[in-house]
């Protein structure tokens, strides 16, 4: 590691194949955790190349323990993390939306390394025991349309970096990682970026898989659709760009978005949301979310037809039978 260290000090970039041997070696424990923490700030002070991106990815995809849901057709709603942003758990509550609206969801998701609340920890606090067996997570798609994969369960990369994620508590190139390596491979992914590069780099790297895709950055910083600026989407056909009031929202603030300082206040907005009882932005933020997503299963619709079918089910309340049923199932 000194060696490859001091070439990457340097400004030079790995290879795909050096890339994936490096956090296969990672995965094996044959780095302390200075080392590991070393690396994760070289990525820091330089852009990560399309190479060791695809290198990392494809460690992660061969370590993976493999989930076959592919028949459900599935989407995963995810950001990066890493934004500074310390929003409430917007894509968790999204995915619910979604699975409220009828649509196959498959969550990928970790506890928060950058931020109060990641999706695990708000599972967590609502008594969910993460599991990997097949079967399980068949029945939590066949009874309400989502199953929710506990990352560090399917990945022992992403275990062993966990501390050291959690201690360093700035992004890291594992933040690019997460949303890329679902270990059931879905059909259809809403991502998330922090910058306009990684949105960039995802839509290069998704351009050349079956997956049908689209990547948001709102440009003031945000992983998701914040509504508190313009943002862009990209697919696999063009990127374009919005501002709220272009799909009848009013803009909010970034205070307005607020995951609290602890993860129960966290899991109290998400919540609220489900429950109705959020506010106009939260609620807001979390349907925009999920009507993009919602295009991404069904391009042919328009935008619009999207944001009325997300806040049906968040509004008549099928997204909180949803989320209900999902706990009775994963308890």
């Amino acid at each position: 590691m000194r060696q490859l260290l001091y070439r990457l000090f340097e400004h030079q970039y790995l290879g795909k194949e050096e890339a994936r041997n490096i956090l296969q070696d990672i995965a094996k424990g044959r780095y302390n955790d200075a080392q590991i923490a070393s690396l994760i700030t070289v990525f820091l002070m330089r852009s990560i190349s399309v190479e060791e991106l695809a290198g990392f990815r494809d460690a992660l995809l061969e370590m993976r323990m493999p989930v076959d849901l592919s028949e459900y057709r599935p989407i995963d709603i995810v950001g990066t993390g890493g934004d500074g942003k310390n929003t409430f758990n917007i894509s968790t509550c999204s995915c619910f939306v979604v699975a409220g609206a009828g649509y196959n969801v498959v969550k990928h998701g970790n506890y928060g390394a950058t931020s109060v609340s990641g999706a695990s920890n708000v599972m967590e606090r609502h008594g969910v025991k993460f599991t990997n067996d097949p079967d399980k997570l068949r029945m939590s798609m066949e009874t309400c349309h989502i199953a929710y994969l506990h990352a560090p369960l399917f990945n022992p990369a992403l275990k062993a970096v966990a501390p050291v994620r959690k201690n360093l508590g700035v992004r890291s190139f594992f933040n690019m990682l997460g949303p890329l390596v679902n270990p059931a491979m879905p059909a259809y992914q809403l991502l998330g970026a922090y910058n306009l590069p990684l949105l960039r780099l995802y839509n290069y790297t998704y351009q050349e898989s079956d997956t049908r895709f689209a990547v948001v950055h709102s440009l003031d910083g945000y992983d998701e659709i914040s509504l508190t600026a313009e943002f862009k989407i990209a697919t696999p056909e063009k990127e374009k760009l919005y501002t709220p009031e272009m799909l009848g929202f009013k803009r909010c603030e970034e205070a307005d978005l607020d995951g609290g300082a602890t993860p129960e206040e966290a899991a109290r907005i998400f919540d609220a949301v489900l429950e109705g009882t959020a506010t106009e932005a939260q609620r807001n933020c979390v349907i925009v979310n999920s009507a993009f997503a919602i295009q991404v299963i069904r391009p042919e619709k328009k935008i619009e037809e999207c944001i009325a079918e997300a806040r049906e089910s968040l509004e008549s309340k099928r997204a909180l039978a949803t989320f209900r049923k999902f706990l009775s199932l994963n308890h």
